[in-house]
């Protein structure tokens, strides 16, 4: 018996690439995000490094959670 129905709700998986993306987006946001803290950068590089990592690193989920806790 199966615990879900099958109605289009099925999670997509990530690949081994999209994973590794995700990781290094999600590890250089936080030194971005820790730099930003200790007033080594400012709001606006820390957007530029925003945006440029998410050109490079294109994250599914970090995305997500971009904006959250900014100082």
């Amino acid at each position: 018996m199966r615990a879900t129905s099958g109605t289009g709700s099925e999670v997509a998986r990530m690949s081994k690439e999209q994973m590794r993306r995700e990781k290094f987006y999600q590890i250089t946001m936080s030194i971005a995000k820790r730099m930003l803290a200790d007033g080594l950068i400012s709001k606006e590089e820390y957007a530029i490094i925003d945006t440029k990592m998410k050109e490079k690193y294109q994250p599914t989920l970090g995305t997500l959670f971009a904006d959250i806790d900014l100082i």
